[in-house]
């Protein structure tokens, strides 16, 4: 069978373009291990340039990572498929996986499977059961990580609304005082994992490894840094989870169920931290302290505006 890694979301704003960066700059090892080559999967129109200029050499197919036979089609030879477009293509990634022969799959899942709320996780579990189930069936070496919210440039769709948010509002609006911790986990440190999970196959072959940032921080601390770094002070103003519940019942109400923002209200105040004793173990994942990784967004914002 020939040696031929595969990709997707190579590129991607955030981890995934990170990790082709990555490849780039240790071809020879990548080279050596998958001699037939670098093979990407990405969107119709996607922009490749930086990507091709970073891996000259690299195969791209074009395609939708929803169509089962674009996938057949462009993992055909594949020995190991990195998969970091997105936990919702996964069923289709894994069946066409599973039809090609590839032998191993790492794959970019989330920690959302622990949520508490039924619509939150049972999704991202079904998901997973599935892929457990063809890989187990079909022999399939699989790793499966698990980031946390993901940060580190103004593209990363959740650090970026807080700023924001900081930035324009005088007041910022939070549910219960915002004392709940999070863990958000910086992009470069996602792509570092990712290659070493590659790189260390005979330790890293069917694990889950949960990818968690440095260490818990509470929302209030986490908009107060940001406050800091952009020269602005935090002022908060308290909503209940009582009435923001309640409010959240009243819009269901009035849509006639159009609009349901119960559960999103509810997760407002769930914790989200997670240890990542096992991944710092096996191939010693360190991830960036929030207030060290946060400093490049917030220059960015600025230059941005």
């Amino acid at each position: 069978m020939k040696k031929l890694l595969a990709i997707t979301g190579a590129t991607g704003r955030k981890s995934g373009g990170q990790f082709a960066r990555l490849v780039s700059e240790n071809i020879e090892t990548i080279q050596a291990m998958f001699p037939d080559g670098i093979r990407a999967l990405v969107r119709p129109m996607a922009d490749t340039a930086t990507l091709q200029s970073l891996i000259p050499s690299i195969e791209i197919c074009r395609g939708d990572c929803s169509d089962v036979e674009f996938l057949k089609e462009s993992l055909k030879d594949v020995d190991t498929l990195v998969h970091i477009a997105g936990i919702h293509f996964s069923r289709e990634v894994v069946d066409a996986a599973a039809h090609c022969g590839v032998r191993r799959l790492i794959m970019i899942h989330t920690t959302g499977i622990y949520s508490r709320y039924k619509s939150a996780g049972e999704g991202y579990r079904q998901i997973d059961d599935y892929v457990y189930a063809i890989c187990r069936e079909n022999n399939i070496l699989l790793t499966i990580c698990r980031p946390t919210m993901i940060y580190g440039n103004i593209h990363d769709g959740n650090i970026i609304t807080f700023i924001r948010m900081v930035d324009r509002l005088p007041l910022m609006p939070v549910v219960n005082g915002a004392r709940y911790a999070l863990q958000p986990v910086h992009y470069t440190d996602l792509a570092n994992a990712y290659l070493a999970i590659l790189l260390n196959e005979t330790t890293t072959a069917n694990k889950d490894y949960i990818l968690s940032g440095h260490s818990p921080i509470m929302l209030r601390d986490m908009l107060s840094l940001i406050g800091k770094k952009l020269g602005k002070r935090v002022r908060f103003i308290n909503c209940p989870l009582s009435i923001a519940y309640a409010g959240a019942w009243m819009v269901y109400c009035l849509t006639f169920g159009r609009k349901d923002y119960r559960e999103k209200v509810q997760r407002l105040c769930e914790p989200r931290t997670y240890s990542h004793d096992n991944a710092r173990q096996d191939f010693g994942y360190s991830p960036t302290p929030f207030e060290i990784g946060i400093t490049p967004e917030i220059h960015q914002y600025l230059a941005s505006k």
